[in-house]
Formats: structure tokens, C-alpha cells, sequence
């Protein structure tokens, strides 16, 4: 679902600040105001029932199939599932299968860009920072598409994280950049996050409603 044609409702919409706009005056104000909506997000998320995440995740799961391929993305960023989030670990073995090659990110400095380490099926991970599992040895590979998953994200392509802000340092300091691909459930879209100067925007959304393609 490539966002940004047309206005969408909202299943179970996040509960906003009484006036939306009026956040959006201070930084500081914009800043407690994604803290407020990623705890919200996440809450939501982790409390769908298993069942129905994995059957919205399979329109999701089926579409990156659709725009990801071995030969013309050979090398893959994805990411380890953490809160509930849309599990591509067999799609990432998949991808392996093909012959592609898949990093993790790493996050091996504060307030700098993450590392894709290179990670094999068969290989043991070890936990990281915050007890994320990665890849047990640092071998370094530079992805041609990166997936991302986004807590939250809205019509412009911008995206919630959990607000480290590494994808957005990541992705400014790439050289060249990847083609990136957020993926999320629909009832994740807001109708802004308020974008700043620091923000990145995704090159394509996916959630499980819309069929979507990289361009």
C-alpha cells in the first residue's frame, strides 16, 4: 500500500491529543506527543490476538514477495521481531535460499548509524542492545532494500519508531542510499507524525489492505 493517494478511516483509532493540530506547535511538544502515541501503538499491537496478526501479516508478507527479489535486491535489511511486530524470519530464510544475502541491524555506537551484520539461518544469534538478538560475529554487508518496520507512520511516508532515531541516521549517512519499504498494520496510519528536519521518509509503505510497488 503506497500511501499518499487518497484518505483512509481508522479500525480501533488511537486515542490523540483532544485537538491534533495543537500538538504541533514546539518540539518538545510534538516530542511527548510520539512518545504518548508509540506507547499507544505498541499497547495495541502486542495485544492483538496471535492468530489474527499472523493472517494480517500474510497480505503483507505476500506483497514483499511481489517487490523483493534475490537478483535485483541481492543483499536484504530486515530486522529480528521484537513487541509484536510482523515476523519475516521465514522470509528472510527464503531470501537466503535464493541465493541473497540478509543483515540484521546492530546498533553498536549511541546516536550513530546502525550496522547490518550479515545473518545465516544456521548460525546461533546472541542478544544485543536491549536484548535484541543478532548475528554473532560483525560481518558487515551494505543492503540494497531495506524493510523497516514502522510503530506507526502516516500518508507522507513518515514514520514512528521507537525513537532512537537510527533508521533516520542510518539511511542520511548511506552512501548510496537503500530503497526503503516500511510495513505495518493499516490501523497504524495517523494522519501525521508531525514530520521534522531529521526525518526520513520511507520510499514505500505496505500494509496488509493495498498492493503496493517500490517504482
Amino acid at each position: 500500500m503506497a500511501h499518499g493517494d487518497e484518505p483512509h478511516d481508522y479500525s480501533s483509532p488511537v486515542c490523540y491529543a483532544a485537538d491534533i493540530a495543537a500538538v504541533a506547535s514546539t518540539w518538545s511538544e510534538i516530542r511527548a506527543w510520539r512518545k504518548a502515541t508509540r506507547a499507544e501503538l505498541i499497547a495495541r499491537r502486542m495485544a492483538r490476538d496471535p492468530a489474527e496478526r499472523k493472517r494480517l501479516s500474510e497480505p503483507v508478507i505476500d506483497q514483499l514477495h511481489s517487490l523483493i527479489n534475490a537478483r535485483r535486491y541481492p543483499v536484504l535489511g530486515l530486522y529480528w521481531p521484537i513487541r509484536a511486530e510482523i515476523d519475516l524470519r521465514e522470509f528472510a530464510r527464503q531470501h537466503v535460499a535464493a541465493g541473497g544475502i540478509v543483515g540484521l541491524p546492530v546498533v553498536v555506537e549511541d546516536a550513530a548509524p546502525l550496522e547490518f551484520w550479515r545473518w545465516r539461518p544456521a548460525v546461533a544469534l546472541k542478544r544485543g542492545r536491549w536484548n535484541i538478538p543478532v548475528p554473532p560475529e560483525r560481518d558487515l554487508v551494505h543492503p540494497d532494500v531495506l524493510v523497516v518496520p514502522l510503530v506507526g507512520f502516516d500518508a507522507q511516508r513518515y514514520r514512528l519508531g521507537y525513537g532512537g532515531g537510527f533508521y533516520d541516521r542510518t539511511l542520511a549517512a548511506a552512501k548510496p542510499r537503500p530503497r526503503t519499504i516500511g510495513i505495518a498494520f493499516r490501523d497504524a496510519q495517523l494522519p501525521s507524525i508531525f514530520p521534522q528536519p531529521h526525518d526520513v521518509p520511507m520510499d514505500t509503505i505496505v500494509t496488509e489492505h493495498s498492493p503496493s510497488g517500490l517504482g
